[in-house]
């Protein structure tokens, strides 16, 4: 058993990501955001722990690398609410810039902006997901995460800090949060750089979620994707046009303020600009 694997959260052409590695320090998330994806293949996701021998594991690991890019974290945000008195992510954030890696922090958490002292030292970037700008709205669907305006201070705070900063507008479900205009702006005047965008793909556990905490909104969608939808492994996704003249509208807004746009799984590759994961903002190394 490992802690760092290839990433490639499918192994299918949805994914293009860069070549990179993927750790968790932990297994399970606190967030409870409705529309997770994670609870369908990670048991007893909401039960939140430190992965055994986590640190002793990763530092055996670590020295075998060369400057890889490591992804933290794909499957469980690396900040949890019990790492502000663990610091577990801290730890290994620092054995892993020892061993001359470059990372990518990819959270919902505000908490992050706690290691941006180590993280300016290092070839780093930070995505932070920030799927809706309404307090209402992403108090129903993530109850447990940080509010946006917390994510939105974070995405400056990183900025000023030197650490380049993209922004996950994800999963747009339409009729909830698919006109993120606003939104945009906001992080184009804070000096945001890269925005990525996907569309909610349906699986029965979030479907049951959604449907019970926004029983009108999702009889509205049910035709799209139960008749519509287009079935890519165990997921049902909006049909193939509807999802291209959504993120094409929302690519349009991105560009017109200056911003590269990216989209994420979607099987759409002529929309991004630049690389989904951001890690175009990877600042070079010295020579």
């Amino acid at each position: 058993m490992t802690l760092i694997s290839s990433f490639d959260p499918w192994r299918s052409g949805l994914c293009t990501c860069p070549s990179k590695l993927t750790f968790n320090p932990y297994t399970g998330c606190d967030h409870h955001c409705l529309y997770c994806y994670a609870t369908s293949y990670i048991p007893n996701f909401k039960q939140i722990h430190p992965k055994k021998d986590c640190l002793a594991m990763l530092r055996r690991e670590a020295i075998k690398l060369n400057g890889q890019t490591i992804s933290l974290s794909n499957s469980s945000d690396p900040y949890p609410k019990m790492d502000a008195t663990e610091g577990l992510t801290r730890r290994c954030l620092e054995i892993l810039a020892g061993c001359n890696c470059q990372l990518q922090i990819i959270t919902k958490s505000n908490l992050v902006t706690r290691d941006d002292d180590l993280l300016c030292q290092v070839p780093a970037t930070v995505a932070l997901t920030i799927t809706t700008d309404n307090e209402f709205i992403a108090n129903i669907i993530e109850p447990n995460a940080p509010t946006p305006n917390q994510r939105i201070r974070a995405a400056q705070e990183l900025q000023k800090a030197g650490i380049p900063v993209s922004v996950r507008i994800d999963p747009l479900i339409p009729h909830i949060n698919d006109q993120p205009q606003k939104l945009i702006k906001t992080l184009a005047d804070i000096g945001v750089k890269h925005i990525t965008c996907s569309t909610y793909k349906a699986k029965p556990d979030n479907w049951n979620r959604l449907y019970q905490a926004l029983p009108k909104v999702m009889e509205q969608l049910k035709p799209l994707y139960s008749a519509e939808g287009e079935k890519v492994g165990g997921s049902t996704l909006l049909p193939n046009e509807y999802r291209y003249k959504l993120l094409k509208n929302i690519r349009d807004t991105v560009l017109a303020q200056g911003m590269q746009f990216g989209v994420c799984r979607e099987a759409l590759h002529g929309l991004s600009t630049a690389a989904c994961d951001g890690s175009w903002l990877m600042p070079q190394r010295s020579p």
